[in-house]
């Protein structure tokens, strides 16, 4: 006989969650939308009734949303993710969760230290590293081997006016936390292990890291969420057999989140918890940007 589906939960009533988790979410075949939690009650009621889910809003519903599901999935800002994150692992919860972890290396701890102890399964939606054209593309260079470098030039737009990311935690936070996470994983996987980081920011929301990879291998990021005409997106390695650029072109979050969400089940259904993606590489990617952000800061001052 059939299983039934997995009961999840979304943390989140915001454009994110709208466009992206819930339809998600609902399309999964393994998943029921079965809950969404949210601060305001009006956008949690309309959220959960787009998607015949029940709703539920602020600090002292959380207990009830938890009880009622499976997992839980999340489009909130990093330091709202955080403490529910830990509290949901606590109880038993599988998460999907949204990078960064947290803004803090104590907060993204927490909630690695949290997964770990429960056992659940965690995957950190690193939206590139479930597109199957990159994945490919990870698989082609890994296989070849012998680069000596990469580079990341990221110019996105959340920032401008007319945006619907241009979020309280974006304009606070910036490229840095928004977009260099993304940046950071698929190096990581293209180059190995990041073991080490230098940073600097110039004017207009623009932070440079060097990566020092296990290996010896380096690599640059370069973000901006003030791209405006020149917004935009490229990643080459480079060594001694040329040149390989990843795959251009944006598919959307839709397909990868599927994908990230058809591997979590897989790990809940076999009881397994490890993923290359899980809380534990979000915890490591945040401790490369905790300390991107400490020495611009310490630069700054």
């Amino acid at each position: 006989m059939a299983s039934a589906p997995l009961r999840f939960g979304l943390v989140g009533t915001g454009h994110w969650a709208s466009i992206t988790h819930a339809p998600a979410l609902a399309a999964a075949p393994d998943i029921e939308l079965a809950a969404v939690w949210g601060r305001s009650a009006e956008a949690a009621a309309a959220l959960a009734a787009d998607f015949g889910a029940r709703p539920f809003s602020g600090v002292e519903e959380l207990d009830a949303f938890l009880d009622g599901v499976d997992g839980v999935a999340f489009a909130v800002p990093p330091d709202v993710q955080a403490p529910i994150a830990v509290a949901a692992a606590r109880a038993g919860k599988h998460l999907m969760l949204e990078k960064p972890l947290a803004t803090s290396v104590a907060g993204a701890d927490e909630v690695a230290s949290a997964v770990a102890e429960s056992g659940v399964a965690s995957v950190v939606f690193f939206t590139l590293m479930f597109r199957a054209d990159i994945r490919a593309w990870l698989a082609e260079v890994t296989a070849r081997g012998g680069w000596l470098t990469g580079l990341t030039a990221w110019f996105g737009s959340s920032l401008e006016k007319s945006s619907p990311f241009n979020t309280p935690w974006r304009r606070e936070k910036g490229a840095l936390w928004d977009i260099a996470p993304h940046a950071v994983s698929l190096l990581w996987a293209a180059l190995g292990p990041v073991t080490g980081v230098t940073a600097d920011a110039g004017p207009a929301d623009v932070s440079h890291l060097i990566l020092h990879h296990e290996g010896g291998a380096s690599s640059t990021v370069t973000v901006s969420q003030q791209g405006g005409e020149g917004a935009g997106f490229e990643t080459y390695l480079w060594g001694p057999s040329g040149r390989s650029a990843v795959p251009a072109g944006n598919t959307g979050a839709l397909a990868p989140l599927g994908t990230a969400l058809a591997e979590l089940t897989a790990n809940i259904r076999g009881g397994l918890s490890a993923h290359p993606c899980d809380a534990s590489f979000g915890r490591d990617v945040g401790h490369v940007i905790s300390e991107a952000q400490r020495q611009i800061d310490e630069r700054a001052g």
